[in-house]
């Protein structure tokens, strides 16, 4: 039964415990498509010119290609954005997000294995911020994750000491760490992907973590690639919110997110 002085037991225990720390979400852009504009609009204005693509390299002026690439978009001819690639190194997210994000099957991900690699002590969790807000969650948390640590260790210890491989003591180990254990993952979408990918995920109904990261990882892509991006996110940025009676009745000021002048735009 938990009891008050249980609870006071747990929070003092897990300030003992600086091994348990909360993982900090890392993006970084590790590579994309050299000009993304440039090669989505020789992509489009292909399908229509009587010339051929590296001859429209040439000849497209910076000014041709944001108003060839706002019409791609605008249109629907959302074929010549796979033709931009951007490829994002996550780090510091936990089990439960990277769950979330491989659903979206246009991509390409590489993920730290949990099978090759020991959870160590150096190893963080991802703790939600609701549960850090509140002193008794966040107590019950950390021993939850102690726990589970302390778990697996004993059970990649017993399994060594039985003259197992690593790999195979660390494949069934794994199975009593948590969604909140921390993991790293190489992410690779095309820019029509990503547009969708920032029209869910940045939404305010998406969970948490999740949302963090693609807001994240659209101020990165429109910093390069201004005309792809532009009036990318969820749907209530730039209108009405698509959720219907699932709204959450605070949709994004346009100016809020990408400054005042998006906001006069």
């Amino acid at each position: 039964e938990w009891s008050a002085s249980s609870a006071a037991t747990t929070r003092s225990r897990a300030r003992t415990r600086p091994d348990v720390v909360s993982a900090q979400l890392r993006v970084s852009l590790l590579q994309h498509t050299p000009d993304p504009d440039r090669a989505v609009a020789i992509a489009g204005r292909l399908c229509y010119a009587p010339v051929s693509a590296a001859d429209l390299k040439q000849e497209m002026s910076a000014d041709d290609v944001a108003k060839l690439v706002r019409i791609l978009v605008r249109s629907g001819h959302h074929s010549a954005l796979e033709h931009a690639v951007f490829s994002f190194a996550v780090d510091g997210v936990s089990r439960a997000c990277t769950h979330q994000l491989v659903r979206h099957r246009v991509a390409s991900y590489n993920q730290q294995s949990q099978r090759y690699v020991n959870f160590g002590a150096a190893d963080s969790f991802v703790v939600p911020p609701s549960i850090a807000a509140n002193e008794e969650a966040q107590a019950v948390f950390l021993q939850a994750m102690e726990d589970a640590r302390v778990a697996y260790d004993k059970l990649v210890e017993l399994g060594l000491a039985e003259g197992r491989t690593r790999e195979s003591v660390q494949e069934d180990a794994r199975f009593v760490l948590p969604n909140a254990a921390e993991t790293k993952i190489v992410v690779t979408m095309n820019a029509r992907e990503l547009r969708h990918f920032f029209q869910v995920r940045c939404c305010n109904r998406a969970q948490w973590e999740i949302r963090d990261l693609a807001w994240k990882m659209r101020a990165m892509v429109k910093d390069i690639a201004p005309n792809l991006f532009e009036k990318s996110g969820p749907g209530c940025l730039y209108g009405t919110c698509p959720e219907g009676k699932m709204t959450c009745g605070e949709p994004y000021k346009p100016e809020d997110v990408d400054g005042p002048a998006a906001g006069r735009g």
